[in-house]
């Protein structure tokens, strides 16, 4: 986690640098979770409204693979990997808010069977390297006045 727990980002995830989606990879299983970062909510604002992919749809990493609307924007949903849906999030379909209240763990969106976890996920920020970056993305953030 970064030492700004406003914003915390779990070291345990990757993360898209430009999306602010983040991926939780389950070796045993071949899954991946998805799901938007805190800080990447904090910009957005509060989500009013979700659409998400049908299960056993292919998505493409960082192609519209659904749509949000929040307080701030609307605009697409990007996966920071490719692959095919296995499950959706009905609980946040249903309540987007969830989303904001619980990024990490009850409002992730997707599940998927990754297509190329090792090669994708190369492109992704991980381990020990999430902690620098979320510091200077809260820094960027908080100096152009995004949150």
């Amino acid at each position: 986690m970064t030492a700004d727990t406003t914003y915390a980002l779990p070291a345990d995830r990757a993360y898209d640098a430009a999306q602010h989606t983040w991926a939780l990879y389950d070796p045993a299983a071949a899954t991946a979770l998805i799901g938007i970062d805190a800080l990447g909510q904090a910009s957005m604002g509060d989500l009013a409204f979700l659409v998400l992919p049908a299960v056993g749809d292919t998505i493409r990493r960082n192609v519209g693979a659904g749509s949000l609307e929040a307080a701030k924007m609307t605009g697409d949903v990007l996966s920071p990997l490719s692959g095919k849906v296995l499950a959706v999030n009905a609980a946040a379909l249903r309540d987007p808010s969830l989303v904001n209240r619980d990024p990490y763990g009850d409002g992730w969106l997707l599940k998927i069977r990754p297509a190329d976890w090792a090669g994708e996920s190369a492109e992704l920020i991980a381990g020990e390297a999430v902690s620098d970056w979320a510091e200077a993305e809260i820094t960027r953030y908080r100096t152009e006045g995004w949150i």
